[in-house]
């Protein structure tokens, strides 16, 4: 019975957490833009559930249509790169491993291996993290959410079913 309520308490807390987090993304977006009157929420820069940061500094004009009597631009994959960066690449599949590590630490009783997932997160994210200050604060929301989720998750199953 024990394996039931551990791969539950792994499902619930790897998989249902991206809602969780993309909502709590929405939030800190709704909070931004009742500061920031002007952003919009049609590109993925300013997209809450978005999977990826664009840099806005990066998407300018090459990004585009043509104006009238001008070339269109090219399609294919060199297009893409110059008409805008993407960072945080696989930031959905990350938050699911990241969840599950923290969820079996916790139910293994080693809570000191949340810090080498976090230590591992913020080393390999670094320097996209130290050049961007949009993914440095979506990173950290994204890192505390998934923690917290995970941790609560593990925590209550731990309590109400594993005893």
């Amino acid at each position: 019975m024990n394996a039931l309520w551990i791969t539950l308490t792994l499902l619930t807390a790897g998989f249902v957490g991206w809602p969780v987090t993309a909502l709590v993304f929405r939030l800190a977006r709704t909070i931004d833009d009742r500061q920031d009157a002007g952003a919009g929420a049609s590109d993925p820069a300013n997209d809450p559930a978005a999977d990826v940061t664009v840099d806005p500094a990066a998407t300018g004009p090459a990004s585009t249509a043509a104006t009238p009597g001008t070339a269109a631009p090219a399609a294919g994959p060199a297009a893409l790169s110059v008409s805008s960066v993407r960072i945080l690449r696989g930031g959905a599949i990350i938050g699911v491993l990241e969840r599950l590590a923290v969820c079996l630490a916790i139910l293994a009783g080693e809570p000191v291996a949340i810090a080498y997932v976090v230590a591992i997160k913020g080393l390999g994210r670094f320097a996209e993290l130290k050049e961007t200050p949009v993914a440095a604060e979506r990173f950290i929301i994204g890192t505390l959410t998934s923690l917290l989720w995970a941790a609560g998750v593990a925590a209550l199953a731990k309590v109400l079913f594993l005893g």
